[in-house]
């Protein structure tokens, strides 16, 4: 009798490894029509967010592209795909599913853990390092979650060291804070990201690099990063040259790392360079899909699309340990006054950097405007001594540009404006002390003392 029945099991082992590596290809729809990005396809019954292929013809092979479902109309189903639509053709089957179980689970899953430190990855978590596959834990991941209650949020109390003078001591960010650095095209932008992620006192460092020229992904990493600080790095890059779904893919993926590592109760810095490739993207994908455009060609969807994805970061852990301090970096496009992207980036963040290419002009770097920018969250974390010494010189700073063409015509009688003697006074020594090399580091301690004793040359 158990000779029987130990052959009938056997016989069952074998049907069901059968069954494990059968074609999951039963069902399959069609391409309708290819209209800029959109695929438009029938026969696919699946969420939206989930992923299929599609048949292509690449090489004079008969292969399969990744797609993304963005949506659908009745029996119309949208897709956007991971990479190219070169090859795809009327009529080309589209699968719900791949024959492999294997390769579903290379595209829903992704690395998660410890052993992503050191790595430079692209927005599916596959290496772009040549360092060899990750050894982690996939996860399945899913970007869009539940809002989290506002009231599960710890204060922000303790100041975030980020090494920069100018920032510690007039523009302090507390740890969990989430800033912008707004600027134009070549004014230091890179340089002074490179700093705060060098010089910041943090645990984990998260980098998403959108729309990123290919040379410049290398030399930030090797000249700017540095191989000390990339140790305790994760860069996610998504080059100028790939799909406006992967450029969205990477910057979603990136910030799910930063939110696994601070539920790890690691405080975690996130820098996103930038926002608004991100949100030019969305854009076009967006204008693909017919959505009316309402500002500059971006739709209204935008407007709560880069809140939820700020949102996200934070001081997110009820219970107090870890965090994410963010920096998005923000392209104005020499229109500072007419960008959508840089008004809502304002209105959601906890402060912003502006970057001045008048400094940057006259060779002054960090070309940080002091008077331009702002921490919302400085007046709760420093003392009251720092907080009225940085007032004061916020003051000087806004006096001396006010009346700069009065200064430089010397058409100015000293004692006229006791406030303006003052400037005209520390200015030399003022504009010394915003400057900072970039292999210098000013702690946060050392950067109140130096402001301490810049206040009493006046």
């Amino acid at each position: 009798m158990n000779d029987v029945l130990n052959k009938w099991f056997n016989k069952i082992d074998k049907f069901e490894k059968n069954i494990s590596i059968f074609s999951y290809e039963l069902f399959f729809g069609r391409v309708v029509s290819v209209n800029n990005l959109i695929i438009e396809a029938t026969g696919i019954y699946l969420p939206v967010g989930n992923f299929c292929w599609v048949e292509r013809i690449y090489n004079n092979k008969l292969s399969t592209v990744l797609c993304k479902i963005l949506g659908f109309k009745e029996k119309i189903v949208f897709l956007i795909p991971i990479y190219r639509l070169d090859g795809i053709f009327p009529g080309a089957k589209v699968f719900s599913q791949s024959s492999s179980q294997k390769q579903i689970n290379s595209h829903l899953k992704f690395p998660f853990g410890f052993e992503l430190l050191g790595r430079v990855l692209d927005g599916f978590g596959n290496p772009l390092d040549n360092l060899g596959n990750i050894k982690s834990k996939k996860m399945l991941f899913n970007f869009f979650k539940p809002s989290i209650n506002p009231l599960k949020r710890t204060l922000i109390t303790e100041i975030l060291d980020t090494g920069v003078r100018a920032i510690n001591s007039l523009l302090t960010v507390g740890r969990g804070q989430r800033m912008g650095i707004f600027s134009q095209a070549g004014i230091g932008k890179s340089m002074l990201l490179g700093m705060i992620s060098r010089y910041t006192n943090a645990d984990i460092i998260i980098i998403s690099l959108v729309g990123e020229r290919g040379r410049e992904v290398r030399e930030f990493i090797n000249n700017i990063l540095g191989i000390e600080s990339l140790k305790k790095s994760v860069v996610i890059v998504s080059p100028a040259d790939v799909s406006p779904m992967f450029k969205i893919q990477s910057v979603q993926y990136a910030t799910s790392i930063a939110e696994y590592f601070c539920k790890k109760n690691n405080h975690v810095l996130l820098i996103v360079d930038s926002l608004t490739r991100y949100a030019m993207a969305y854009r076009e994908i967006s204008n693909s899909m017919n959505e009316a455009p309402v500002l500059k060609g971006y739709p209204a969807s935008i407007f709560s699309n880069i809140p939820y994805l700020i949102e996200r970061t934070g001081n997110i852990n009820s219970e107090g340990f870890g965090s994410i301090t963010s920096f998005y970096t923000v392209l104005t496009e020499g229109d500072e006054y007419n960008d959508p992207i840089l008004d809502i980036a304002k209105s959601v963040l906890d402060g912003h950097i502006i970057l001045s290419d008048f400094l940057s002009k006259s060779g002054h770097y960090p070309s940080i405007d002091i008077e331009k920018s702002i921490s919302r969250s400085m007046h709760s974390i420093v003392n009251h001594d720092h907080q009225k010494k940085s007032i004061y010189i916020k003051k000087l700073i806004s006096c001396y540009y006010y009346h700069r063409d009065v200064i430089n015509l010397g058409i100015y009688s000293k004692g006229n404006n006791k406030l303006l003697d003052d400037s005209i006074k520390i200015w030399p020594f003022l504009e010394k002390f915003l400057q900072q090399n970039f292999l210098e580091c000013c702690t946060y301690d050392q950067s109140i003392l130096e402001l301490t004793e810049l206040l009493k040359i006046i």
